[in-house]
């Protein structure tokens, strides 16, 4: 088959974005997903919209990955990637007469008055294009359901018209953030190419990597304003369907990545699964207990510091001092603010006492490290993870020759 820049549909572009140019661990021979030839066609396509980004090294073959300064950068540049949906000669031409016969809110025409139209259109080309009433009407029912058209009833028949519109300009800052920040980032996007000179924010520390997720998040996000249970299918060709009750996404602020937590029909539990490992969500019925697992969650969250919740394991218990001098109240100040569902208990002038109960002591050790120069006390009943984190200080200490 001709290469093609346009797609229909995104999850090979998603795949291949993850796993040969975010992560930057395979190289072509290590595809399983296609033949060669096909990871050449989509690295032409990633090549179109990131070639200002890429970069490569050598490692027994040629591993291509992104490199990206975000102080020199407007947008997400992964937002380009859904500008690539393809279309055809009689999508376009449809759409572009649509609109400009519903040129305001004001004009309200039937089916019929625009199909009268559009051939009035199609009569100045030599060799027109035929649009019969379903096509019209399977596109303006496209249209109705993405907000762009409405629909009423007079005298029994369905008039059309535009959706009214509203100002974007008011709202400049606020999209300017929530495009780079917001789960769905991609919309504020969107909105925001209605506007010229819409930089206003550089980010020092910037994720990236969830705008390719934006599709299957938006759908967990519909999911659970439903309240439905859904299937998911993942990357890998041998694993199943995962019968799921979708409650809360979580986002690492420390790496970006994302997490769906959910209930899990199968093992009668709440379990987390990684976002980027999605490749399907199916949507199922309404179910009834929605409200009651969210309930249970919420239960959970006392005691998760990140992602994990054992529900059937014992609670470990984490406790450590803190030493911190009058003058550094902005270490205080971090502490509290990221304590998360730990205690903070202050033993005197300088020293201060960390509790907390969890069900992963080892979810919580790169945030302990960065106390490590000021901890003069630690205690974890998990005695295996309290080692490993001392031994780990010792070789540390042999290393420096402390």
């Amino acid at each position: 088959m001709a290469y093609q820049e346009l797609i229909k549909h995104f999850d090979k572009i998603r795949i291949y974005m993850h796993e040969f140019y975010i992560y930057g661990f395979k190289h072509r021979e290590l595809l399983y997903h296609n033949s060669k030839r096909s990871y050449d066609n989509e690295r032409r396509r990633l090549e179109s919209y990131l070639k200002d980004y890429m970069s490569f090294h050598y490692k027994n073959s040629k591993i291509i990955f992104l490199s990206i300064d975000s102080r020199h950068i407007e947008h997400n540049p992964l937002y380009l990637a859904f500008q690539s949906k393809s279309f055809t000669a009689k999508d376009m031409t449809l759409h572009f007469m649509i609109f400009d016969i519903l040129n305001s809110e004001s004009v309200n025409l039937s089916l019929k008055d625009i199909l009268a139209q559009i051939d009035t259109y199609l009569e100045s080309f030599q060799t027109p294009l035929v649009f019969d009433e379903s096509t019209l009407r399977k596109k303006i029912n496209e249209y109705i359901e993405l907000g762009l058209l409405q629909k009423k009833k007079i005298d029994n028949q369905n008039i059309y018209q535009r959706t009214k519109t509203f100002p974007i300009s008011p709202y400049e800052t606020a999209l300017s953030f929530y495009s780079e920040m917001g789960i769905l980032g991609i919309i504020g996007y969107y909105l925001l190419n209605h506007i010229p000179n819409q930089q206003i924010f550089c980010f020092k520390h910037y994720y990236i990597a969830y705008a390719i997720d934006s599709e299957i998040m938006c759908q967990l996000f519909d999911a659970m304003h439903h309240q439905k249970s859904i299937l998911i299918k993942k990357y890998n060709p041998n694993s199943h369907l995962l019968h799921v009750i979708p409650l809360k996404i979580y986002i690492s602020c420390q790496t970006g990545r994302s997490h769906l937590l959910a209930y899990s029909i199968h093992f009668k539990a709440i379990k987390s699964y990684r976002i980027d490992y999605i490749s399907e969500i199916i949507y199922q019925e309404i179910h009834p207990l929605f409200n009651e697992y969210r309930q249970q969650l919420k239960q959970l969250e006392n005691h998760i510091w990140s992602i994990q919740c054992y529900q059937k394991k014992e609670l470990e218990h984490v406790s450590f001092i803190i030493c911190i001098q009058p003058h550094e109240t902005y270490i205080y100040q971090r502490l509290l603010r990221e304590k998360r569902c730990g205690i903070i208990t202050k033993i005197d002038e300088t020293h201060y006492r960390f509790t907390a109960d969890v069900y992963d002591t080892l979810e919580m050790i790169p945030w302990i490290r960065t106390f490590i120069c000021r901890i003069t006390q630690l205690n974890f009943s998990n005695r295996t993870i309290e080692n490993e984190f001392k031994q780990d200080l010792n070789k540390m200490y042999e290393l420096y020759q402390i």
